[in-house]
């Protein structure tokens, strides 16, 4: 445990970054920054717009904390920059990065280990359709597997919204599946440390818990307590570790997952730089756990030095 904030040395806080999630990363890192500040740490704040090995060209920097979410920062290219260059950082390492950003991955690993999740079907073009119409019906979710925020994300209740779904999922140059739609009810457990923090339940009055939903609603309702008897949210909390640890998950992340009308888990994808807005959930997690924000950002960079 560290108490001296003279003990992290120079910090760089690396936001923004260049993908789909650009402005919400400098959101994040603009509050990350002032908790920062309020600890007494020695913080710059640097706006990753390109190479991030230009961003840290000229500066002395003893350690990085990550808040650029999404590819480019949450995918492992930044961890391996920050590897070769020998800075210890925030966050999980390059292989969890890289396999948790790509939720096909992701679920094929969990898979491997036993762990419930969705079923799907990869979405290669419209010759996949048929296909993926038998094998999930409708209604499904289609998503493009390494975005996150839920963007490019769709619900499609026939051929022609699946048609439409496929189409705007593939504008992000990535692979595209269709995702079994989960009836139930949709939960959030972030993980610090090594350990689970409360679950929040997520309710919508939305198609799904998208963007809007995320950043911009004020329809959208937080249940923390989460509304589990004890057990139960044990029991999801144990998961969402072991979820974790089968990737490889340092340092912290944010785990999502829905249990459905038979009372079974499934395990939807995991965030390892989750949010730290005003609307995010790992603060709101951490607040019920007792753990404020400015105290929460502390923590998170403590990870840096294990």
């Amino acid at each position: 445990m560290i108490t001296n904030p003279n003990e992290f040395g120079r910090v760089a806080l690396l936001m923004g970054g260049s993908a789909a999630e650009r402005k919400v990363s400098l959101k994040s890192g603009a509050a990350v920054f002032e908790a920062l500040k309020n600890k007494g740490v020695d913080v710059v704040a640097i706006d990753v717009t390109g190479s991030p090995v230009d961003a840290l060209a000229g500066q002395k920097i003893d350690r990085v904390f990550n808040i650029i979410h999404g590819r480019g920062g949450e995918d492992g290219i930044l961890q391996s920059v920050l590897e070769v260059m020998e800075i210890p950082y925030t966050g999980s390492g390059v292989l969890a990065s890289a396999l948790s950003m790509d939720k096909l991955r992701t679920k094929l690993c969990w898979l491997g280990y036993g762990l419930p999740t969705p079923k799907w079907h990869l979405l290669k073009g419209l010759g996949d359709l048929d296909d993926c119409i038998e094998r999930l019906g409708f209604p499904v979710i289609v998503k493009p597997a390494q975005e996150g925020s839920s963007i490019g994300m769709s619900k499609a209740n026939n051929r022609e919204e699946l048609i439409k779904a496929l189409e705007i999922a593939a504008e992000f140059n990535c692979d595209v599946y269709a995702e079994s739609w989960v009836v139930g009810k949709e939960y959030t457990v972030a993980l610090l440390d090594g350990e689970a923090l409360p679950a929040i339940r997520l309710e919508t009055p939305n198609a799904f818990y998208d963007y809007e939903a995320k950043y911009n609603a004020n329809t959208t309702k937080y249940h923390c307590p989460c509304g589990l008897d004890p057990e139960q949210e044990q029991q999801l909390q144990k998961l969402a570790i072991k979820a974790g640890d089968v990737i490889g998950i340092k340092g912290w992340a944010r785990v999502d997952v829905f249990i459905d009308d038979n009372n079974q888990p499934q395990l939807i994808e995991i965030n390892t730089v989750p949010g730290m807005t005003d609307h995010s959930l790992v603060p709101m997690a951490a607040k019920q756990a007792g753990i404020g924000f400015d105290d929460l950002v502390w923590r998170i960079l403590e990870t840096s030095c294990r």
